[in-house]
């Protein structure tokens, strides 16, 4: 990830570089000014910084943000395309229908695959894509992940599903009891 900003001179007020493209002061185009304030900003994402015009002495503000470094999918065929967050989203938006899942809760997953998928390095194939998506399904609800799973999976049989569903009991057994919604479906049976 790279930071974008201004030359280090125009920081603490000198002169701009003639080989550099400095900020303008919004009011006068001059390119010098000298910084009288910065802040970190949009929860340490940017840096904020309040500006004087050394010629006109104007203030204004300017925002350093990290610039994203792209990340490129390899289809099955070689072909490559950029990552589309859009298409995890519409996967997982299938997969979720008449769950108990959010909208919000979606759009966490498809931040977290893509931060994790970003880590990995500028070239993902379509398998990491899917595996990830469905590592985080898995924590997110299990109907869900057996449906993404089956297309993703491209289930035949009912042996897969049964193959599938194995699987998850199997790492639910491991994680301890079963978690607060099949609690709360004993506790509404008790009360019938």
């Amino acid at each position: 990830m790279l930071w974008c900003g201004e030359p280090a001179d125009l920081r603490r007020g000198r002169q701009a570089d003639p080989g550099r493209d400095p900020v303008r002061c919004p009011w006068c185009g001059n390119p010098n000014d000298r910084v009288v304030d910065s802040r970190t900003a949009e929860d340490g994402v940017a840096i904020r910084r309040r500006r004087e015009c050394l010629r006109c002495s104007r203030r204004f503000t300017t925002f350093e943000r990290v610039v994203e470094v792209g990340v490129s999918v390899v289809k099955r065929d070689g072909a490559k395309e950029p990552f589309d967050r859009g298409k995890i989203v519409a996967g997982v938006m299938k997969a979720i229908k008449n769950r108990p899942v959010t909208p919000e809760q979606v759009d966490a997953l498809a931040a977290r695959t893509e931060e994790r998928l970003r880590r990995k390095g500028p070239l993902v194939t379509t398998q990491e894509v899917g595996l990830e998506v469905l590592a985080q399904l898995r924590r997110l609800d299990d109907v869900a992940y057996l449906r993404f799973a089956s297309v993703y999976k491209d289930f035949q049989e009912l042996t897969d599903f049964e193959r599938e569903l194995g699987i998850l009991l199997q790492k639910r057994e491991l994680r301890g009891p079963a978690g607060a919604v099949s609690g709360r479906r004993n506790r509404s049976r008790n009360k019938a």
